[in-house]
């Protein structure tokens, strides 16, 4: 019964830091809002007995893919009035949503494994075998998966990125 409350607690949290991450037109929010929904996911992943899933999720989505992210929106780089924007942000009240909702899956997290009794039952993988699953039959749906990030990224630095001439000054009416 505890499982089931916990699963809908980290599923509540998913869905709406997932509306948040869609709804906030900062990209920084946003991308902070994403990250949290992806650490909800990890969580569900972990209490339906998949802690290999949950830690994949969390190294290659929550970590590798938000970093590609952040290098998009640092490429972008606003300027001036981008550095005020940032200084902004970074007062405490913009991290007190995020904030909340990550500790609430970090005790929650914690509360489970706590509660689990003797050895969990885990077949071991070896990285040989992830390997060979990912390079294996699903070499195509991996390389698909990487052709849309490079497209991702080669688009949105063309979309973000500004006209200017041989000065390094703005041309007029190009942005």
């Amino acid at each position: 019964m505890l499982e089931i409350t916990l699963f809908y607690i980290a599923a509540t949290i998913a869905l709406v830091a997932t509306v948040l991450a869609m709804t906030r037109a900062n990209a920084i929010h946003a991308l902070i809002y994403l990250i949290v929904s992806l650490l909800a996911v990890a969580v569900i992943f972990f209490l339906i007995g998949a802690p290999f899933a949950a830690a994949l999720e969390i190294v290659i989505y929550a970590g590798a893919i938000m970093v590609l992210f952040v290098f998009v929106i640092m490429m972008l780089n606003l300027g001036e009035k981008g550095d005020q924007q940032e200084r902004h942000w970074l007062q405490p009240k913009i991290w007190i949503g995020p904030a909340l909702l990550v500790t609430l899956l970090f005790i929650e997290l914690l509360y489970v494994i706590a509660r689990v009794e003797g050895p969990v039952s885990v077949t071991s993988v070896s990285a040989k075998e992830v390997g060979l699953s990912l390079f294996g039959p699903y070499v195509l749906a991996v390389e698909i998966a990487s052709m849309l990030l490079l497209a991702g990224l080669v688009g949105s630095f063309h979309l973000g990125r500004r006209y200017l001439d041989r000065d390094g000054i703005e041309k007029e009416g190009e942005q």
